[in-house]
């Protein structure tokens, strides 16, 4: 077992469906499988829900499947979600999970009232830098191998909001520049501000995390903390 810094960089140690599934399962989400061979977990009031999608296939972010999708809807009878999160393989778990329990703490998950400062605030309180061409919109590591920054949609990041010129938060890690990505997550327009905040803030987290085994395109950036 190794404990590891920095979190973004660290990977899933290839458990993301099993560690967010028991965080789900905790929070007394349902599930159920799909016809599509995915797992559907929905809360308590219907208004939440998380699917883990990697069987589906649905799409690529950064050349990277999509494994799991994130919704929220104003009303648990509601056909339409008013937001959506997609989230590759390699994403560190813990930052996925602090998400959830932001957002299953929300009692309204499809409004807020915070703005974009809220998600850089919390970034530059540890240690990450903003972009010095777009401050008020992007920020990275200190190391520049991960970046956060509120971008226009890419294709088949949708919420309820149909224009074509919404922006939301996009994310990735990028061990060696040039290189594939390690993982990448996209959010829809309405994603509330300070639910962001929980994601980002926790993937900037200094505290070490632990893995069994390391991503191969973060060696020689990610630091083994201790052994045991």
């Amino acid at each position: 077992m190794y404990w590891v810094t920095p979190r973004h960089l660290a990977g899933d140690d290839g458990l993301l469906a099993e560690r967010i599934g028991d965080t789900l399962a905790g929070l007394g989400w349902s599930m159920w499988p799909t016809s599509r061979h995915t797992l559907l977990y929905v809360s308590p009031d219907g208004l939440r829900g998380a699917e883990w999608i990697l069987a589906a296939y649905p799409f690529e972010l950064g050349g990277l499947p999509v494994a799991w999708q994130l919704s929220a809807r104003p009303h648990a009878a509601s056909v339409m979600t008013e937001w959506n999160a997609y989230f590759t393989p390699g994403v560190p778990y813990e930052a996925l999970a602090d998400l959830l329990v932001a957002l299953d703490a929300r009692e309204a998950p499809d409004v807020g009232f915070e703005g974009p400062d809220t998600v850089l605030n919390a970034l530059s309180a540890r240690g990450w830098v903003r972009d010095v061409d777009r401050p008020h919109t992007t920020a990275m590591d200190p190391g520049f191998s991960a970046c956060i920054s509120l971008e226009l949609l890419p294709p088949l990041i949708e919420g309820a909001d149909p224009r074509p010129d919404q922006v939301g938060w996009q994310a990735w890690a990028e061990p060696v520049l040039g290189a594939p990505y390690l993982w990448c997550a996209g959010f829809s327009a309405g994603v509330p501000y300070d639910l962001f905040a929980a994601f980002a803030s926790s993937l900037a987290s200094p505290v070490p995390v632990s893995r069994r085994t390391l991503p191969a395109s973060a060696e020689g950036r990610i630091t083994v903390v201790r052994r045991g």
